[in-house]
């Protein structure tokens, strides 16, 4: 039987923190990681140059067989995600399904909150796409007050890098949480609006006070896709069930490998690929 798996896409490596919390979840699929790592990074493009390059991932993971993909980027999700699933695939593939990782934290984030006041750190093209705010305002049925967003460009490249015990990284990432703080003080809940961000969690914790909720994507977007594939009997169906997992990347294999590694917590097998 032809394999069907659940397409995982993102820009670089981020979405690995997804794919091990999907793979936690769900062991006896099939998925397939496709990393664009060679036009990494998207948050400092413009909308229309992330929707092409995610659209080009989509048709990608389609023809590769995935009925469902998930975009495991919040840069992604907030640019390219409403226009493919509204525009592109009515008339490019009607049946299957794209699915991004913004609308599943925001749900959760209506399902915890206890004051509303909510904050969010992320790449500067998630920032400055306000997607968070709008999805808060939208999906949230009222339960969020105010949102407040601080933009983290350094914590990406400490995380690829393998700086995330590094004196440099405390710096960063206390700075940015104590601003994100000054915006609002009375802050119950936090979300980690980058994929990459739950690799710098311990050092968070110690800048985050014991009360406040830290939100990591990857869980959340897991028990959301189990919930919705119990409400769509008809797609959960078309997946194929054989607990396999393959690796593809736009870059060098041995380079995804290498780093992929620090993500996964274990070896990984890539292979390189042309979008």
């Amino acid at each position: 039987m032809k394999s069907s798996p659940i397409g995982v896409f993102d820009s670089g490596y981020g979405g690995l923190t997804v794919l091990k919390e999907l793979i936690k979840s769900m062991p006896g699929y099939d998925f397939l990681y496709l990393g664009d790592n060679a036009r990494t990074p998207y948050g400092t493009r413009s909308f229309d140059v992330v929707y092409d390059y995610t659209l080009q991932a989509v048709k990608y993971l389609f023809a590769q067989g995935c009925p469902l993909v998930i975009i495991a980027c919040n840069t992604a999700s907030a640019k390219a995600l409403r226009n493919i699933q509204m525009l592109d695939l009515p008339h490019m593939a009607p049946d299957n399904r794209v699915l991004g990782v913004i609308r599943p934290s925001v749900e959760k984030v209506a399902e915890i909150t206890q004051n509303g006041h909510i904050g969010v750190l992320g790449t500067v093209g998630t920032v400055a796409s306000e997607s968070y705010p709008i999805e808060l305002e939208k999906w949230s049925g009222g339960h969020v007050k105010s949102t407040v967003q601080e933009a983290c460009p350094m914590w990406v490249p400490l995380v690829e890098n393998n700086e995330m015990d590094n004196p440099g990284a405390d710096y960063f990432v206390k700075k940015n949480i104590d601003s994100v703080f000054q915006k609002d003080n009375t802050l119950d809940t936090l979300i980690l609006g980058c994929t990459h961000y739950p690799l710098l969690i311990d050092m968070i914790k110690k800048y985050v006070p014991e009360n406040v909720n830290i939100l990591t994507q990857g869980a959340i977007v897991a028990e959301k896709l189990v919930d919705y594939l119990q409400r769509h009997p008809e797609m959960e169906q078309r997946l194929s069930k054989g607990g396999s997992l393959e690796y593809q990347t736009t870059e060098s294999a041995a380079t995804f490998e290498s780093k992929a590694a620090l993500f996964m917590g274990s070896e990984v097998n890539a292979k390189t690929v042309h979008l």
